[in-house]
């Protein structure tokens, strides 16, 4: 078994840039493609969701406090609240679930 660690990086490299370089060089006219372009509009929106959720009811001393505060937000974001109010109400929840709620239980 080979443990080289300049070949992972090289490898790791390598996949990386055939990653950012092939679509690039395969599609060289506008997509027309309805489908495709819908698609590709929802990519940076679901990477978000992806990489944050995880670290949201990861981050709280309580899983449960890090969903009820998601769930909350997604429903203050859903009726117009600012980013900044969202914020400030999710944080609410989970201070308010882990310090007060889970020390009564």
């Amino acid at each position: 078994m080979i443990h080289n660690i300049y070949l992972y990086i090289g490898v790791a490299a390598a996949v990386s840039f055939a990653i950012r370089v092939l679509p690039l060089t395969l599609i060289r006219r506008e997509i027309t493609s309805t489908y495709v372009k819908s698609f590709l509009y929802y990519v940076p929106y679901v990477t978000l969701a992806v990489m944050t959720f995880p670290a949201v009811t990861a981050a709280t001393q309580s899983q449960t406090a890090g969903i009820l505060a998601f769930a909350a937000g997604i429903l203050a974001a859903w009726f117009g609240a600012s980013m900044f109010q969202v914020a400030l109400l999710c944080c609410g929840i989970v201070f308010l679930m882990e310090n007060i709620i889970l020390k009564i239980i």
